[in-house]
């Protein structure tokens, strides 16, 4: 399974019996053959079992090896890749490998390097260290075979992985390390990992870990319960990892055959590594053989899991998400404030979700300061299209939480200036819609003056991102508290904070929460999502461009797999989004402060730098 930068992968623990290579490979086979995989991972030695002891040294189970390695390679229907653990004879001595096929053809075979010979393993009594290996060959049944550290690259779907077997993963430097600045961003380890109590969390972090450090996926494929269970246990813990994150574990210690799998974004890595400043300016001076290999791409794919259509908003452990990004916007208001030594904040209250979330925040940090939340001026300027419902919102919060209020209707500043530029007020048109927003602004910027403190801005990161904001409008303050949150984050942060910190007031946090998005300067019916539409399908996008490098072809497919919508329609969101994005450039470019949040942001001094007349619809 390969389509569209993504790729299938599977971590097998096999049913087997120790020292029985026929059982082994026939089980391995019907495996294989059914997997719907494009790479397939078994464990260390599971043509033998891991467990052999001294039977490693014995001829007939060798003989049975090459046997099973023969009849695997005629008998397997697998299209991709798979790799087999098996011991294998060598300049006279027996080294533990890895041996990648595709359908009826041995690729090359990778020896283990590290070789744990402490507590309750003893491989240097039977094998050799790849490191000690003169050749670069090695002779399977009549033909030579790559030997050695390898490089396996299908250059067209730009898939490039090596290989570990277990303790390799653990040493102070890894193969894959080194293998990684040589340019593979998947690592293969075959793995016969026993378990003792605890270990599974240090085994878990180290792969995960691995995996963020060489920038790219890791599937670790474990022995499990039915090697010799004399001294050891073995679980079949499986894991696939990929940049740091946890994708896909198993640990079931089943006495049956298991298959994991996991679907890797082989584009997102490719793009998380051209952004990796650490993988360009190493020099790994290592010495490995390159093997070239094609995978087929499928008609079709199935994605293991239902695809996140909401990725910005946390889903495991979101109390803990909320009081981590609680705090990121608590103490950086509270910095500043304390900088500049302003007792007073002014915030304009539109009972939307923005404007929501900055009010809390900023009571938040007022009591961090032991500031009178009466320095909080909570201002409420109603215009031409403000509805009942946001402006009562807007002020029972306020009332609830003890601040300064203030109303300013905008509708007779707004008469005279139309009358001051000659814009006819019945001609609703963008002049007729910025006008409100620069005026609200203005009185701001002034109530600041006049009260000696700093307009805290509302706007968040998917606005910016659309540009849906008016430039020295709304898109202007002294400190943007939500540029950091996308839209759908904004929401998640409000529902719990109405779930902790501000009970008092949570069914008006609720209706908030409820309330359609508008601007509500054509009207109180004035949808935003009728112009730009949805922000879930919006911050999708934008996620998948920011942390995936997604280009827009991806794009419209994804959004097919992920909102169940068509190929037209997602056509024309991809097109929408884009044709904002890069034309509104120029507002992102006077952003004011604000703090990051999430590891992406579009901040002009920080991650995102760009042109405002770039060229790109």
């Amino acid at each position: 399974m390969l389509k569209n930068g993504f790729i299938k992968v599977a971590c097998v623990t096999p049913n087997l019996e120790v020292g029985n290579p026929k059982f082994n490979v026939r089980e391995i086979v019907k495996l294989t053959n059914s997997a719907k995989s494009s790479i397939t991972v078994f464990p260390e030695l599971c043509l033998s079992g891991y467990t052999c002891g001294d039977f490693f040294y014995q001829g007939s189970l060798l003989k049975d090896v090459y046997e099973a390695i023969e009849y695997f390679r005629v008998n397997n229907k697998n299209k991709g890749i798979v790799v087999l653990g098996a011991p294998l004879i060598c300049e006279g001595s027996l080294i533990n490998t890895a041996i990648v096929f595709q359908k009826d053809s041995i690729l090359g075979v990778v020896p283990k390097i590290t070789l744990p010979n402490n507590h309750e393993f003893y491989e240097k009594r039977w094998f050799k260290s790849g490191k000690n290996i003169s050749g670069n060959q090695i002779f399977i049944n009549g033909i030579n075979y790559p030997l050695g550290q390898i490089l396996f690259h299908d250059n067209i779907h730009n898939i490039h992985f090596g290989i570990e077997i277990c303790e390799d993963m653990w040493a102070s430097i890894t193969p894959s390390n080194k293998l990684a600045l040589c340019g593979s961003n998947m690592t293969l380890n075959l793995s016969a990992s026993n378990e003792v109590l605890g270990k599974e969390k240090i085994r878990r972090n180290t792969v995960i870990e691995n995996s963020r450090r060489n920038c790219g996926a890791y599937i670790y494929a474990s022995s499990g319960v039915n090697e010799s269970t004399s001294d050891t246990v073995y679980s079949g813990h499986n894991i696939i990892a990929c940049c740091g994150n946890l994708i896909k574990e198993a640990e079931n210690f089943s006495t049956s055959s298991e298959i994991v799998y996991a679907d890797i974004d082989v584009n997102k890595i490719e793009f998380l590594r051209r952004n990796e400043t650490d993988m360009h300016d190493e020099n790994p001076s290592f010495k490995y053989q390159e093997v070239e290999f094609n995978l087929v791409e499928s008609d079709s794919y199935k994605f293991e899991e239902t695809i996140d259509n909401t990725p910005f908003v946390p889903k495991e452990n979101p109390l803990e998400a909320f009081t981590k990004i609680s705090n990121i916007q608590e103490m950086a208001l509270y910095k500043r404030l304390k900088h500049t030594g302003a007792k007073s904040l002014v915030i304009g209250v539109s009972g939307g979700l923005d404007s929501t979330l900055a009010l809390l925040v900023a009571v938040e940090a007022f009591k961090h300061l032991n500031l009178d939340l009466k320095g909080i001026i909570a201002v409420t300027m109603p215009g031409m299209g403000t509805s009942s419902r946001t402006k009562n919102n807007a002020l029972q919060m306020m009332e609830k939480l003890g601040l300064t209020i203030l109303e300013k209707p905008i509708k007779d500043a707004l008469i005279q200036h139309f009358k001051d530029i000659e814009h006819d007020i019945d001609k609703k048109d963008v002049t007729y819609e910025n006008a409100q927003a620069r005026i609200r602004t203005l009185i701001l910027m002034d109530l600041a003056n006049m009260y000696n403190g700093l307009v805290l801005g509302t706007g968040d990161m998917s606005e910016l991102a659309l540009g849906w904001c008016t430039y020295n409008g709304d898109q202007m303050s002294m400190y943007g508290i939500n540029a950091g949150l996308p839209k759908t984050l904004v929401r998640f942060m409000i529902k719990y904070y109405a779930l902790t910190k501000f009970k008092n007031i949570a069914d008006t946090l609720e209706d908030i929460i409820d309330t359609p998005i508008s601007p509500e300067l054509l009207g109180s019916d004035q949808k935003t999502e009728d112009s730009i539409g949805k922000y879930e399908i919006n911050d999708y996008i934008l996620y998948r461009y920011l942390n995936c490098g997604d280009t827009e072809e991806r794009l419209v497919y994804l959004l097919q797999e992920a909102f169940n919508m068509s190929r037209a329609d997602a056509d024309k969101y991809v097109k929408n989004f884009f044709f904002r994005f890069f034309t509104q450039q120029f507002k992102r470019q006077a952003t004011p402060d604000g703090p990051k949040i999430l590891n992406v942001s579009l901040a002009p001094r920080g991650d995102y730098r760009m042109p405002s007349d770039i060229k790109r619809w």
